[in-house]
């Protein structure tokens, strides 16, 4: 009786003591998980840049001259006396300075030229046409974009960059070429554009001289905008499609339909931020272009199809997107931008045309 009596009390304990074990050790594992395991505070949001300042170039008219222009917050400086023909296709903020590529046409000819800060260098001499149309700028080194003529017959455009004023030729003049977009990284250029093949344009990247069809060339088509994202170069165009025009995206080579083709479209800029890929142009609704621009695809519209309008150039700045662009009135086209859908006109007196053509942002 003793013995088991013994034995039992002895199990008690022992259970007792593991027991007390057990709890002991869950609240050492607690304390522990408390220490190592805090609770994270939730992520602080990337504020958006405040804006400085908003540089839209393009033009308008006086009488049947073309006026260089860059608007400034909506204030408007002119580059040009309205003498002669000028526009302005692009822009480029590097610090202080003020980058801007155009044409004038001289006695029916053609100038390429680029302004700085209002001071305008001539890219071409003006004996036979040459148009600049797109402009970046690295570090001290200038990059214009557009084309010049041929020397074997004086008729065929040549697809054409310039780096400090130093043409560079991509194509031998035998048949159209142009180009209407420039990137620069690094030491290498990547250029965007088209170049016949006697029946049809094929649009076509070419990095450091070399050319990269993105079409067959059974149809017409063109590359209108390139942008580089490390190792992946992103173009905006249109290709037909036997019937019309359809706005395009290549990655890399691979494209991608952004309208279906049943009315006229074009993609004219691009732009890519993280793994957001934006295009602006236009779409025809049957009667009118109606502009727009489209976000990984999904189309957004910044008009209302009432009238013609198109969307030129975009420029990101947080979360929120600026588009240069135009809208006609019913009588003339007014220059404009829209930020996320809101328009401003850029011209408040309409009595002629006017176009805005590039967009440049400045933050603080």
């Amino acid at each position: 009786m003793n013995t088991n009596k013994k034995q039992k009390n002895s199990f008690n304990f022992l259970i007792k003591n593991i027991k007390t074990l057990i709890f002991i050790n869950m609240i050492l594992f607690a304390i522990s998980c408390s220490k190592s395991d805090p609770i994270s505070p939730a992520p602080t949001p990337i504020p958006t840049p405040t804006v400085k300042d908003i540089y839209i170039t393009g033009y308008d008219y006086i009488g049947s001259n073309g006026v260089a222009k860059v608007w400034k917050n909506g204030i408007e400086t002119a580059l040009t006396d309205g003498s002669i023909y000028n526009y302005t296709k692009a822009i480029a903020i590097v610090g202080n300075d003020i980058y801007v590529a155009g044409n004038a046409v001289v006695d029916f000819n053609g100038v390429a030229k680029y302004w700085k800060n209002g001071t305008a260098t001539n890219l071409s001499d003006g004996t036979s046409n040459a148009d600049a149309q797109d402009i970046t700028v690295v570090g001290s080194d200038v990059y214009v974009a557009g084309y010049t003529t041929s020397t074997v017959d004086g008729i065929h455009q040549v697809a054409t960059f310039w780096k400090n004023g130093v043409a560079t030729k991509l194509t031998d003049g035998t048949q159209h070429a142009r180009l209407f977009s420039i990137v620069a990284k690094g030491s290498d250029v990547y250029v965007a554009g088209s170049e016949d093949n006697v029946t049809y344009s094929i649009a076509k990247v070419w990095k450091n001289g070399v050319a990269i069809a993105l079409t067959d060339g059974t149809q017409y088509a063109n590359a209108n905008a390139i942008t580089v994202v490390g190792s992946d170069v992103y173009v905006a165009g249109y290709e037909y499609n036997g019937t019309t025009y359809v706005a395009k995206v290549w990655k890399n080579g691979i494209e991608t339909a952004l309208t279906d083709g049943l009315q006229g479209a074009n993609a004219n800029a691009i732009t890519v931020v993280g793994n957001d890929v934006y295009v602006v142009g236009y779409e025809n609704n049957g009667t009118k272009d109606v502009a727009k621009f489209w976000k990984n695809g999904i189309a957004t519209v910044l008009t209302n199809g009432t009238q013609d309008a198109g969307a030129k150039a975009i420029v990101l700045i947080g979360s929120d997107v600026y588009i240069a662009g135009y809208e006609s009135n019913g009588t003339n086209f007014i220059a404009k931008y829209w930020k996320n859908g809101i328009a401003t006109n850029l011209i408040t007196n309409v009595t002629s045309n006017s176009f805005a053509m590039g967009i440049a942002i400045t933050t603080n």
